[in-house]
């Protein structure tokens, strides 16, 4: 009963884990109680696979209280009954009510003998209805009785119509000695079940650790590669410098089923435990150069996330890089900092296709070669953050073949991963300069250097013509206009623009419920071009509140149809409306999405396209510059500028999305932190892509945003060498006009002198990061300090706090 005295814990879990169940216990939190052992629960482990329901009574045709068990964390949220007036099978279901947010469970008899290799199939028939949730899964527990995973092989649905039968298999893993099935859910529901079935279907054999290789080499005049088979962990040895970076091992979800050496490659195969498929791997080192190349293989459906290779082992002293918008730096050992997780497959995770750890000389960087479905884990272990990579499914099945690319350095830091990652942009087609863009339209020489300004003042004519007077000259004015509004402003060399999306569709049913009806919605497209999830329901997007102060989600549009919609509008209205320029609202923000509609089924590959066709459309075929939120450089080919690539996603002040316009006066302590302070923040975006496209602020996240934060944002756009964005109504205008004259002073001449060269270099001139260096390719030099406290730089000129130096720039900017 030890296994269950730890149960019985409650959320404190005194048991200590085993070395395999830490690896294991990746879901932690649902607690179940257990009676004494009744007749429902088979008490041995039959010899060979059986046809036999080990849940001899899940069909609760008597009273099922003298076996299981019902726990609710919230004492009193959930009952159990028998239901006569509803059973999927016989006369009777169990009925389940649960009143509350939290977590709830049915224990389904008591610990069940398995071996290792053991396959057992669950199935139960449930109908749900409420905003709950309901799955079936197994505990396992180990020979001390630990627990080792609390929901094993979940597979849950919410709110169905009418009976739906979940089922899942479940291949124990080495060092597990117990199953049991059980019932879990969260949040308000009524919950029926019925027809609860766990059979022992198969039984798989795996080599003993010493059948396989204990080591397999590959090596270069550079690196050495080794790969242990027996726990799948890796050792990349550098030999410029004498570092070793290691993996940990994956064998807690992957079991080695065989590996060899064979002309200089390493091959292999796995088994996924929780998927029941079998995976090639092929890890190739290239002849030359300190990379390899991993590359797992699979045909099969897949229902949980394959994560390999393992996590890295990190040291004190060393910094996660990623490209989460511009750049941010994580120290291993900065405890302040929680575990997460990052997608690669739009703007609001990574934004390049590339991760990294660095000492800030040394350092190591994978290059995902197959972004669509993949993400990077930011766990903490043993007491150190790192970094992961996790493959996702594509529409249920493994599909295509995953890559990942593995460089090392000897020297260079971030610096060095960002131009390794210029290089492979360029490889793979995604690099093309302002210069070129320039070239097919002349009208992108009025971006450089110009002011992104957002107000809705009706005027914008007169108020464009006074910002000009006292010297802001270049300006994107990005808010629509009338006809001849627009030719004036074109003849005063502003870029002007409007905003525009092709992601919200609201049900028309709705429209009388709400306050006002967005003229950008494509209305016609409700519903049959909307996605539908796998379960054949529209996905919610952008909520809008009602007369009635209720929130009604729009639909999304499916990406395979919105450029049907941008052709009907975008070139009738240029005939009359003579735009130099155009927005496109969450186009790369938002992530490539999966569509399961009939009529245009998608992965995210293919949403990844279609996004990218109607960019491309915009700024090729409308002839517009073009700009898109927050940014991805799957875009680089086609837009102009980003908006909110200055802004880093999880850092931005609360609702920035909604309330743009509001100013606040008060800092939260997260923005001042990582947003705007300097000592996590990096221009990785800028040393790829600085030539390629120009990176502003979010538009609810602009340089006057938060006065007090207001200089060092201007000193930010002045390192980085992008232009500052102002959002304003005319009152503020007037009122802060002198500062937004020095805002732009400051921000605007660097971007306007490199807007077309790359950004070589940037440093960390001090320990705490308040003083900053950036240089670029046409012999510009920045430094900024961010700190409290001069600086005296190398030829004595004295930096003084929250002030800036050029250097290189020419005297008249064009």
């Amino acid at each position: 009963m030890k296994f269950w005295q730890s149960v019985l814990q409650g959320s404190a879990f005194r048991y200590t884990l085993s070395a395999v169940g830490a690896a294991l216990a990746a879901i932690v939190g649902y607690v179940a109680v257990i009676v004494e052992p009744g007749p429902a629960l088979s008490q041995q482990t039959p010899a060979t696979p059986t046809n036999q329901n080990l849940l001899a009574e899940g069909d609760f045709e008597s009273d099922p209280r003298q076996w299981v068990t019902l726990w609710s964390r919230e004492s009193g949220a959930a009952s159990l009954s028998l239901d006569s007036g509803r059973s999927f099978s016989g006369a009777k279901a169990i009925r389940i009510e649960h009143t509350a947010q939290s977590d709830w469970s049915l224990q389904l008899g008591q610990p069940q003998p398995v071996q290792p290799g053991d396959v057992y199939e669950m199935t139960a028939a449930v109908w749900a209805e409420g905003s709950g949730n309901v799955a079936i899964c197994g505990v396992l527990g180990d020979q001390s009785d630990q627990v080792l995973h609390w929901s094993y092989g979940e597979k849950s649905t919410s709110q169905t119509l009418g009976w739906q039968v979940l089922s899942t298999r479940m291949i124990i893993p080495p060092g597990v000695a117990t199953l049991t099935p059980r019932l879990i859910g969260r949040g308000p529901a009524k919950v029926w079940a019925d027809a609860i079935t766990l059979k022992l279907v198969d039984k798989k054999t795996f080599p003993r650790p010493e059948e396989l290789p204990e080591k397999l080499t590959l090596a270069n005049e550079l690196v050495t590669v080794e790969l242990l088979p027996r726990d799948l962990s890796f050792v990349f040895s550098d030999k410029r410098n004498g570092l070793n970076w290691r993996t940990r091992p994956t064998v807690q979800q992957l079991i080695p089923i065989s590996f060899e050496k064979k002309d200089g490659v390493i091959l292999g195969a796995v088994f996924h435990l929780t998927n029941g498929l079998e995976l090639t791997v092929q890890i190739t080192l290239e002849a030359k150069s300190p990379e390899l190349l991993i590359e797992l293989a699979a045909t099969g459906p897949m229902t949980e996330s394959v994560n390999f290779p393992g996590s890295f082992v990190t040291s004190p002293g060393q910094f996660l890089i990623l490209p989460v918008n511009e750049g941010i730096s994580y120290p291993v050992d900065d405890k302040t900092i929680s575990p997460m997780e990052y997608h690669l497959y739009g703007g609001h995770g990574l934004c390049m296709a590339w991760w990294g750890i660095t000492d800030l000389t040394s350092g190591i960087m994978a290059i995902v070669e197959t972004p669509d479905d993949a993400h990077v884990r930011v766990p903490r272990v043993d007491g150190l953050l790192t970094l992961a990579p996790r493959w996702i499914a594509q529409k249920g099945a493994f599909g295509y073949p995953r890559r990942l690319r593995i460089v090392l350095f000897d020297q260079g830091g971030y610096v060095a991963m960002c131009k390794r990652y210029r290089h492979y942009a360029k490889e793979i087609g995604l690099f093309k300069t302002l210069e070129e863009k320039r070239a097919a339209n002349p009208n992108v020489d009025l971006l450089i250097g110009a002011v992104n300004v957002w107000c809705w003042d009706q005027d914008p004519v007169q108020l464009c013509r006074e910002m000009q007077e006292l010297g802001i000259r270049r300006i994107l004015w990005s808010n629509r206009a009338r006809p001849e509004q627009i030719q004036a402003l074109n003849r005063m060399n502003v870029l002007t623009s409007r905003y525009d999306i092709y992601q919200d569709v609201m049900d028309p049913a709705n429209f009388p419920k709400l306050r006002g009806i967005h003229r950008d919605w494509p209305t016609e497209a409700w519903p049959k071009d909307i996605i539908l999830d796998a379960r054949g329901k529209w996905i919610p997007g952008w909520e809008v509140l009602g007369k009635d102060g209720q929130w009604y989600p729009c639909g999304v549009l499916c990406d395979s149809r919105a450029i049907d919609y941008a052709r009907k509008r975008i070139l009738p209205e240029l005939a009359t409306h003579p735009y130099r320029c155009r927005f496109i609202d969450t186009t790369t923000a938002t992530p490539w999405r999966e569509c399961y509609h009939p009529d245009h089924p998608m992965t995210r590959t293919q949403s990844k396209k279609w996004k990218m066709e109607l960019l491309r459309f915009v700024s090729e075929e409308c002839g517009l510059v073009t700009g898109s939120e927050t940014g991805h450089d799957a875009a680089v080919p086609y837009v102009h500028y980003f908006e909110g690539m200055m802004s880093l996603g999880p850092y931005r002040v609360p609702d920035a999305g909604r309330n743009m316009i509001k100013i606040w006066d008060e800092v939260p302590e997260r923005v001042a932190k990582f947003q705007t302070g300097h000592y996590y923040r990096l221009p990785l975006w800028e040393l790829v892509y600085h030539d390629c496209v120009v990176a502003h602020w979010y538009w609810g996240d602009y340089n006057n945003k938060l006065p007090s934060l207001w200089d060092r944002r201007d000193l930010w756009n002045a390192l980085y060498g992008t232009p500052p964005m102002f959002m304003f109504r005319k009152d503020f205008w007037q009122a802060h006009r002198g500062r937004f004259v020095r805002s732009y002073q400051v921000a605007t001449p660097v971007a306007r002198a490199t807007g077309y060269v790359e950004m070589l270099s940037h440093r960390w001139l001090t320990e705490d990061h308040s003083v900053q260096q950036t240089e670029f390719a046409n012999g510009v030099r920045v430094t900024v300090n961010f700190g409290d406290k001069p600086f005296i730089m190398e030829d004595g000129f004295r930096l003084e706090p929250l002030s800036h130096r050029f250097e290189g720039l020419p005297a008249e900017l064009p």
